[in-house]
């Protein structure tokens, strides 16, 4: 299953990127730099805004979801009923976020632009807000059911009737097609979503005594997801502002292209397999045993991925670093080199991580996440301050590797779950492919690094399609 929803979402997160650069592309070209300026601001204000009103429901209802599918035929009721709280949700937390941006937008339009130029702009944006709300409802059921065909589907199809509505805009309106261009992205989406949804739940009656009291359980986990991705923006943007303070607005672009390549790159991957892996370790968080074998098979599948992408990552380091911005950022070359060692660590991490959502502790949660991102910003201070950019790569390694025992404390102590020894030499391999390519390509040995690289593909290859065939 962890294979075949890889061969599925991997295809929806290349078109969701082919789509994201030639939209970025067309934009600069047709109406330039301001335009891309107000492009990146109010996808910015929007993801905020997002993140802050929907309460992370598109995540914690899953959980729940699958777990009413796990009582078979006897919660066809508590499945009808669940599926119907969270759509329910959805629309009062989209409703919710329009309120929201709508009093905001004055407020809104003087912190960003100085005045009050655009404040209908964020007005309008707020329509986004509920089409965003609502899609997040269906996709959310989607993967509760484990409908991830449908779910691919919709993303796919919503991602490019989205593009093409949006694009044209942008030719023939210029500045002012920005908002509508995003208003119609968030509309092609929903579209399919809504097309493309579940039709074989029935619609509960519930009062809306009973959503509330089905829902609060999604929501509180939510909240708690929710924190977790505000503190990490709150550390990161800290960061950010003290390097910039410190060596410059260059540095912080160096370190903003060095972190894109190592976490939102190989999290492609990570986010690919999560759509199968949340909803199947929901579905038995009450038995120890399949806990343990799912964790254990996901890591072994997920390093086996890792391993070939991490090693040619290495090997090719300069080549990608030099296609995706320019020559000036060779100086990012070893800290993608580190951070994609630290890599092994994160997929490790990531796996036992999720234990934690599928057993709905939204308080661990919260504080293991709030704890690893103190310890990622004092680690990136400390280790820039020594080794400059290089450090802040070291930085990325050693602090998924204390994240990785922090989080595997809980999972072996307060869980009492383990790691098969399959689970545990994978992730050896792993970390020796990576470790080994990296040190041949410190000590300019291209040809062994080579050879490594085409020997952890070929093994890979081939256990990996022992798992498929499984």
């Amino acid at each position: 299953m962890a294979m075949k929803a890889m061969g599925i979402f991997g295809g929806v997160q290349v078109i969701g990127i082919l789509c994201s650069i030639v939209r970025s592309k067309l934009v600069a070209i047709w109406i330039g730099p301001v335009g891309v300026g107000l492009f990146g601001i109010f996808n910015q204000a929007l993801e905020m805004l997002n993140t802050a009103t929907n309460l992370g429901v598109r995540q914690s209802s899953v959980r729940d979801i699958s777990q009413a599918c796990e009582n078979g035929e006897h919660g066809a009721l508590s499945i009808s009923r669940m599926v119907t709280a969270v759509k329910r949700w959805s629309l009062w937390l989209g409703l919710a976020g329009v309120g929201i941006t709508l009093a905001l937008a004055p407020w809104l339009s003087r912190f960003t632009f100085g005045d009050d130029s655009h404040t209908w702009n964020f007005v309008v944006l707020s329509v986004a807000l509920l089409l965003m709300a609502l899609t997040n409802g269906e996709y959310a059921v989607l993967q509760g059911l484990s409908k991830l065909k449908r779910l691919a589907k919709a993303s796919v199809y919503g991602t490019v009737l989205g593009f093409a509505l949006s694009v044209p805009m942008f030719y023939w309106m210029g500045e002012s097609g920005v908002v509508p261009s995003i208003i119609a992205y968030a509309a092609g989406a929903l579209l399919f979503a809504w097309l493309l949804r579940d039709k074989d739940v029935p619609r509960a009656k519930l009062s809306t005594r009973e959503t509330f009291t089905i829902g609060k359980g999604f929501v509180k986990l939510g909240i708690y997801m929710t924190l977790g991705v505000l503190v990490a923006l709150v550390t990161s943007y800290v960061f950010n502002a003290w390097l910039n303070h410190m060596a410059g607005t260059a540095e912080v672009g160096f370190y903003q292209a060095g972190y894109t390549l190592v976490n939102k790159y190989t999290g492609l991957v990570l986010s690919a397999l999560g759509m199968e892996y949340y909803p199947r370790l929901a579905r038995v968080a009450s038995s120890r045993l399949r806990l343990t074998a799912f964790v254990s098979q996901e890591v072994a599948v997920s390093m086996l991925l890792m391993a070939p992408i991490l090693a040619l990552f290495i090997l090719l380091r300069s080549f990608v670093v030099w296609l995706l911005y320019a020559p000036e950022f060779d100086v990012i070359v070893m800290f993608v080199s580190w951070g994609m060692v630290g890599t092994v660590w994160r997929t490790l991490s990531w796996c036992m991580a999720f234990v934690i959502l599928a057993k709905g502790d939204g308080k661990l949660f919260f504080i293991t996440e709030l704890v690893s991102d103190l310890i990622g910003f004092a680690l990136n201070v400390w280790m820039y301050q020594l080794w400059g950019i290089t450090g802040l790569g070291i930085a990325f390694m050693v602090w998924y590797v204390v994240y990785t025992a922090m989080i595997y404390v809980v999972y072996r102590f307060h869980y009492g779950l383990r790691l098969s020894t399959t689970a545990i030499a994978t992730t050896i391999f792993a970390l020796l492919s990576a470790s080994a390519v990296m040190l041949a390509m410190h000590f300019e040995l291209t040809m062994s690094a080579v050879g490594i690289s085409v020997a952890v593909v070929l093994l890979s290859g081939i256990m990996l399609k022992r798992q498929w065939s499984r």
